[in-house]
Parts: C-alpha cells; structure tokens; sequence
C-alpha cells in the first residue's frame, strides 16, 4: 500500500497533480527548488521513473524548471504553459474587470461557504498563513498580489470540490490579473489596502469557526467592494501608480453603479 493517500493507478499523475495543486496553493513558490528525485521518491514512496514522468510533465507545462548544474526550480503558473481560452480574453482585452468580479462572486462565495463546511484545520491555517503575508506585504510597501491570488487558490482547495478547483485554476490567469488591477487602483487611496486585508480576515474567521452563512457574508461584501470601487468610470480614468511608491494623492468618487448590498438567503449548506 502506497502512503500519503497516493494510489497504485497511474502514480505518475498522482504525483503530478500533488505537486501540481502544491504550486497552485502557493506551498510551492516561484524561484523555490523542488527536491531532488531521490528525495522526492523516498518521500512519496514511488520509483524514481514514477517521480521523473511526473517531472517531465510539471516541466512540459512550464510549472517547473531545470536548470543546468543548479536543480528543479518552480515557476509561476501565471506563466504556465498550455491553451487557455481564458488568458487569451485577456490577450485580446474581451474580458473586463466587472466581468471578472461578477463571475468571482458567484464562484467564491459559493467556495467561501463550502470551506466553512469543509476546510480541514491545515486549510485554515494555510489560509491564515496568506492573510499574514499579506499583512506582511502591504506593511513593506508592496501590494501583496501573489499573497491575494494565494488566499483565493487555497480557498477553492479548501471546498474538496474538484470541480471548483478546476475552474479556478483555469481562471488563475484572470484571477491574478483581477487582483493586480485592483490592489493598483486600491492603491489610490492607499487605507484601502488595509481595508482589503480586513476583509480577507473576516472570510478566514468565518471558515475557522464554521459559519457558512458568515464565510458567505464576507467574501460577498469583499467582492461587492471591489465591484463597487473598480467600476467607477471616473477613477479608472486616472492614471494609476506603477507601484507603492506612486503618488497616493487621489480622491476617490463615489460610484454610481454600485452593486447591491443585499444577498440570496442561502437555504442550505451544500452536503
């Protein structure tokens, strides 16, 4: 019997898609090198020709990367490999921001509640760990993107729903384009960072005590700012700061096209 739950059928692909997810989730970050083949059999009780199929193919997909002389190292999966409808939406700009935050918030609160029901103790202190470096990031000046883009990938494995897992990895390229777009223009005002960070909290602290109603409530509310600050045409005529260290003089306006702050009762916890 294989442990940590890998199956005799097609080790390979089990191996791949655990270092696969790993990647997703942000356990594994770009510029961190993978253990060696060695370690990485002994680890997950598998032959080496097991380890180096599943290589072969992280790499084919330009999750990992070999460097000559110096190891296997991760790569972002924003940069992944592999035809995606969705990132050419990007490419050819037919997907806007309001486009994006609605199918967000229809997917994520979802995810939010099903975690409450669902997540498993490491879920939750993965998803701490995130809110903590993005606490740790916006406190160094930074705007805590690939910490964001990490709290929302951990949230979807949390659901132990395969299906959403599937949609937001195939939405990761919009997913840390969305949040990129936004912590920029958030940045305007740079409280609104904070305001951010708090939010995600809540999500987080609804999940811990397993309060599905309350992890919905959350991430709706963070969502609806997002909807509600990003659609406000006049602000995103302004000119945005490359970075923390811009200009944060601007007044933000009021929206006119503001999402309502009302939600559908939700009747039933998914089983």
């Amino acid at each position: 019997m294989v442990p940590n739950t890998l199956k005799p059928k097609k080790l390979a692909d089990q191996v791949f898609e655990r270092i696969r997810d790993l990647i997703f989730k942000g356990d594994l970050r770009p510029g961190e090198q993978l253990k060696s083949e060695r370690e990485l059999s002994d680890i997950l009780s598998v032959s080496r020709p097991t380890i180096r199929q599943a290589i072969r193919k992280l790499i084919e997909l330009g999750l990992i990367e070999n460097r000559q002389g110096q190891g296997t190292y991760i790569c972002n999966p924003k940069e992944a490999r592999g035809h995606n409808m969705l990132r050419e939406m990007i490419d050819w700009g037919e997907a806007s921001l309001r486009d994006l935050l609605e199918v967000r918030m229809a997917l994520e609160c979802q995810a939010a509640t099903s975690a409450a029901l669902r997540a498993t103790a490491a879920d939750v202190a993965s998803l701490e760990k995130h809110v903590d470096d993005m606490h740790a990031s916006i406190q160094n000046g930074e705007l805590g993107i690939l910490e964001d883009v990490r709290f929302h990938m951990t949230l979807a494995y949390a659901t132990k729903n395969q299906v959403q897992v599937m949609l937001m990895k195939n939405l990761y390229d919009l997913l840390h384009f969305g949040i990129e777009e936004s912590l920029k223009q958030l940045y305007l005002e740079p409280k609104n960072l904070e305001t951010i960070l708090i939010q995600h909290k809540r999500v987080c602290d609804a999940i811990r005590r397993r309060d599905p109603d309350s992890a919905y409530d959350a991430m709706r509310r963070h969502i609806t700012f997002l909807i509600n600050f990003m659609c406000d045409e006049s602000r995103m005529l302004k000119q945005a700061p490359a970075g923390p260290e811009g200009n944060s003089g601007a007044e933000p306006a009021t929206s006119d096209r503001s999402v309502s702050d009302e939600r559908p009762s939700v009747e039933q916890a998914p089983q």
